[in-house]
């Protein structure tokens, strides 16, 4: 199929929240996308739309990324991709074995027809479409938000049981096996993950209307591609072109936010100091400092910003922020190769810890541990992990987590933090975890215990 046609910004007047306007012009799409800065964003952006799949994914591997993308433009994507990567594919890529099963769900991406972009800091919206149509879309757009009304919240249906992919005592024992390939010095750190699995939702945005309302992130997303659909609460930033330069924030390192201003200081000061997260903040800033390296502008190479506590309504993280100017001629395929799959869910060295995990795992991760968000033709890109996240397929749904394995991690702490994270998630697919690992749940507050995003 041809590339997407370029998007021409109009700006709308008045405001909507982005769940009404998505509700009233995109929810019966095939082929949506709702890239989501959160409920009650006070800044970024939140993109909106519908569009075609796309099936030749080689035409946005060769897309250029070094040219200037016009930075000053009133809204930062003008037309393009909005999709996901999954793990598997990454993987193979970088030479790791991995693990496949008949049907497991591979990169998919969407070219965008129409949209809506919405400026979270002023408070402004622009309707997106081709030339021919711009005028119409923006007519449309216009008289949805005079005669919309807010959205009523979702409701819940009963509650089912999840399938865990490992049992706690299995997990574990996986944990054991990852301090022991780090005491040979095989690795230096893991990122060990597992799953649960949940009966296909009857309605999967209406599961997303409950995970962003009980977990509000500022890289979240709703995606459907025909039967499939990724739901993100994401807090993480994966990869972001812009001007010919990239970079990238992981994250390792959370704390709980307390009511107590004195208590949420102490948390945010802990989390600081805190000498394992620091550690492993700080592996996978040089791990991305290598990856970045293979498409950069020798000596543009940037550690921006190193062990900074980034405060959200429930949680305190740890994120640095490693930045890179691109090489004339760089494509998204060649950024992808060089820095796909994140360290951040691999760990270090990369290719090494991608083995180990192949052989401890011993499943596909599918499109958990990949990534989302938009690529625009014009060389601007905005990728979010694929973490705090549900995929819907055609005969279920799964919630992938893990976490982030050093030497100086507790079996027990880590596996209790797999349980924290997942329980946000299912209770969102009205889902309930398995009672081992529910219990290790009600020992742990959300956001304590290991201490990463995973």
């Amino acid at each position: 199929m041809p590339l997407p046609s370029p998007l021409i910004a109009r700006p709308l007047d008045g405001w909507l929240d982005a769940e009404s306007l998505f509700l009233h012009l995109f929810a019966d799409s095939d082929a949506a996308f709702w890239l989501d800065a959160g409920p009650q964003a006070v800044d970024g952006w939140s993109i909106l739309g519908a569009g075609v799949v796309e099936h030749d994914p080689d035409a946005v591997r060769e897309l250029p990324l070094a040219a200037d993308d016009g930075e000053d433009a009133a809204v930062p994507f003008r037309g393009g991709w909005v999709g996901w990567l999954d793990y598997e594919t990454g993987a193979r890529a970088a030479g790791a074995p991995v693990a496949t099963t008949e049907g497991e769900p591979r990169g998919t991406w969407v070219a965008a027809e129409r949209a809506v972009a919405l400026d979270h800091a002023r408070r402004r919206l622009w309707t997106l479409a081709d030339t021919a149509s711009a005028e119409t879309w923006h007519a449309q757009v216009q008289a949805v938000m005079s005669d919309a009304v807010p959205a009523a919240p979702p409701a819940v249906p009963a509650a089912s049981t999840a399938v865990a992919r490992h049992g706690v005592r299995e997990y574990t024992a996986l944990i054991a096996d990852c301090r022991e390939a780090i005491r040979r010095g095989d690795a230096y750190q893991l990122c060990l993950t597992t799953r649960f699995c949940a009966p296909r939702p009857a309605d999967p945005l209406s599961v997303y209307r409950r995970l962003r309302a009980a977990t509000p992130a500022h890289h979240g997303g709703y995606l459907r591609a025909g039967d499939r659909c990724l739901l993100s609460a994401s807090p993480e930033q994966f990869l972001a072109v812009s001007r010919g330069v990239v970079s990238t924030s992981p994250i390792k390192g959370t704390r709980p936010r307390s009511d107590d201003p004195a208590e949420d200081a102490r948390l945010a000061e802990e989390l600081r100091t805190d000498v394992k997260e620091r550690a492993e903040n700080v592996m996978i800033v040089d791990l991305m400092r290598n990856d970045l390296s293979h498409v950069g502008v020798p000596g543009s190479l940037r550690v921006e910003r190193l062990w900074q506590v980034e405060s959200y309504p429930a949680v305190h993280q740890l994120v640095s922020t490693v930045s890179v100017r691109l090489r004339d001629g760089i494509r998204f395929g060649d950024l992808c190769d060089a820095a796909f799959p994140a360290g951040s869910m691999t760990g270090a060295p990369k290719l090494s810890a991608m083995t180990i995990l192949h052989r401890l795992e011993d499943a596909p991760r599918g499109v958990y541990a990949g990534c989302f968000g938009h690529v625009g033709l014009d060389g601007r890109v905005d990728l979010a992990m694929v973490i705090r996240s549900i995929v819907v397929e055609r005969d279920g749904a799964y919630v992938g987590t893990g976490g982030g394995i050093t030497w100086l991690s507790r079996p027990d702490a880590e596996a209790a933090e797999v349980a924290t994270k997942a329980r946000a998630p299912l209770a969102a697919l009205a889902a309930e975890l398995p009672a081992e690992w529910a219990a290790l749940a009600a020992e742990r507050p959300e956001g304590r215990g290991a201490g990463n995003t995973r």
